[in-house]
């Protein structure tokens, strides 16, 4: 057998701590019956709007870049639905930028987020504990794109946000927030 099919693929860190504590602690928390019951993660969808792109494609080109760089996954553009006429903007338009992160990718994203690019945040009090859905899913926004290490502040055409939605697959917000609590998310205290 070759050596290659010998080694076991290394779990990312969060997904380890996930299986082996937080899963056992959700499943005591909330008395579930059956392990399949417990909160996971599904997903993890990052997006930039560029209003800006209609009058320069370059910074919807460098957006792709920025955030495909963030992420580690390719991002795609993002068109408009519909004609707005007050901005100058026709169905069709390419005007965003997004990805969707699923499996080893998001658990390392996450991780990145909440260990190295959140602590990096300018005057940072907690994200705000507030921001669940209804439906177990959460929403976060950043103001800039500086404060992941990944980026280079020399190349960047121009500072934008972030909108980050952590898809669970939690009941209810309560749940959903004791599993991203679990996780590291840094919620602030009220």
């Amino acid at each position: 057998m070759s050596a290659a099919k010998n080694q076991t693929k290394k779990l990312p860190a969060l997904k380890k701590l996930y299986e082996e504590v937080v899963k056992p602690e959700l499943r005591k928390e909330f008395n579930y019956k059956s392990i399949m019951q417990v909160p996971a993660l599904k997903k993890i969808v990052v997006s930039m709007g560029m209003g800006e792109a209609i009058q320069n494609k370059k910074l919807l080109d460098a957006a792709v870049k920025e955030l495909s760089t963030i992420t580690g996954q390719k991002a795609v553009k993002t068109k408009s639905r519909k004609s707005i006429a007050a901005f100058k903007l026709r169905a069709g338009m390419e005007i965003g930028t997004m990805v969707t992160l699923r499996g080893d990718y998001m658990y390392d994203f996450l991780n990145r987020l909440v260990n190295v690019a959140i602590p990096r945040i300018k005057d940072f009090r907690g994200t705000n504990p507030n921001a669940f859905d209804g439906h177990g899913n959460y929403s976060l926004g950043i103001l800039e794109q500086m404060i992941f290490p990944e980026i280079d502040y020399d190349k960047i055409e121009r500072i934008s946000g972030l909108n980050i939605a952590i898809v669970t697959s939690a009941k209810t917000d309560k749940e959903a927030k004791s599993l991203l609590d679990k996780l590291g998310m840094p919620f602030r205290k009220n």
